[in-house]
């Protein structure tokens, strides 16, 4: 399933295998596809052309629309949306987070109202299970409680320790599903996620046990949400030493590239950020030379490519003058466009990176980009 090719220091260049689509090189990218789209008028079949290798969709927002029973009927995920390479769907957790005002939680799960209506739904590890298996996906993430940053160091442990319960109950029920006979992808696998909020000594208790429990991977979560980016980086310090080597680590919601470079040096191999479909439809564009405001009146007439080093599908035909025309024409096209050029950006960057893996020189790449891919042009 996954294989470790090479390191660099503690950077890893990786190979991943699952049910659907072919062998995924690693690290990689994962392109977010919420509700089975990339918000910007971005299909399926556009994200073959741009480069993307894994397709993240969201359990919460599939099992309240279209209802992930309905996905079912059509044939899993994979069908619904005719993407045939591997997608990794979210848990719902992050919902507990994102949802506090809505939501009420307790041993056996989570009684949300949903942000469309407001009727009530309840979601604990086995639904979260059932939903997943029902999407179809490659790999279902288990259910988790992201907690607030900050946090105090006593809600922080009582929630990790739940969440480890959460956990051993997802693996049993994962498997059950697995097992029957009708069920949409029997190759689906499961990665644990490690929470303990900014605390390092819960991290790696946290860590430690959910090591045991045999997932095909393992993911970071509850950070990028509000802390100090040098904070995230000293958490997956502490945490990295302890997860499983032979298994894939992944770091949730991270981020910007420079975020990326930085955390594949430190040991890490999957990453998902909604950041350049988000900044795309408001106008930050990211460039190897930098960010891009193309709102900005200087490029008015500017008949170049938003990018010369770019070899996405806009950055080969329009101009930076005829997208910022875009915007403030208020046309959708202007979304479309920015979001396959952040996305093309956002896979190229993995790509670059495993390349500079593949030839020794990562020291010699995260020196160049860590910091230039910051800054303004």
């Amino acid at each position: 399933m996954f294989k470790v090719l090479k390191t660099e220091g503690r950077a890893r260049r990786g190979e991943f295998s699952c049910a659907h689509g072919d062998t995924v090189q690693t690290p990689v990218f994962m392109n977010v596809g919420t509700q089975g789209a990339i918000k910007g008028g971005v299909s399926a079949h556009d994200l073959k052309e741009i480069g993307c290798q894994i397709e993240l969709s969201n359990t919460y927002h599939l099992h309240l629309r279209p209802g992930d029973k309905v996905v079912r009927q059509m044939g899993g995920l994979h069908q619904f949306m005719d993407w045939h390479g591997p997608i990794l769907t979210d848990s719902g957790g992050f919902q507990v987070f994102s949802l506090a005002s809505l939501r009420k939680i307790k041993e056996e799960g989570v009684h949300f109202a949903s942000h469309i209506d407001g009727h009530k739904i309840f979601m604990g590890p086995e639904e979260s299970m059932q939903i997943q298996s029902n999407l179809g996906s490659d790999i279902a993430m288990a259910f988790d409680e992201c907690v607030e940053n900050p946090a105090t160091h006593e809600y922080a442990k009582a929630s990790c320790e739940r969440t480890l319960r959460w956990l051993r109950r997802c693996k049993e029920e994962h498997d059950r599903l697995n097992a029957l006979p009708d069920t949409v992808n029997p190759g689906q696998m499961l990665f644990g996620i490690n929470q303990g909020a900014t605390f390092p000594d819960l991290r790696i208790w946290h860590m430690q046990e959910i090591a045991q429990i045999d997932c095909e991977g393992y993911a970071i979560g509850g950070l990028a949400v509000g802390e100090p980016t040098q904070v995230m980086y000293d958490i997956v310090d502490a945490v990295e030493p302890y997860m499983p080597k032979e298994k894939p680590r992944y770091l949730m919601g991270v981020g910007t590239p420079s975020n990326i470079i930085e955390a594949v040096s430190r040991g890490v191999d999957f990453f998902d950020c909604v950041m350049p479909s988000r900044n795309g439809r408001h106008g930050k564009l990211f460039t190897w030379e930098g960010t891009v405001n193309i709102l900005n009146e200087k490029y008015i007439a500017d008949p170049s490519p938003i990018s010369p080093s770019c070899g996405c599908p806009v950055c080969r035909s329009f101009s930076r003058a005829y997208l910022r025309h875009l915007f403030k024409a208020d046309e959708v096209l202007a979304l479309r466009f920015a979001v396959l050029h952040n996305l093309w950006f956002y896979n190229e960057l993995a790509a670059k990176i495993r390349q500079a893996l593949d030839e020794g020189t990562f020291a010699e790449f995260r020196a160049k980009y860590s910091g230039k891919l910051e800054e303004r042009v």
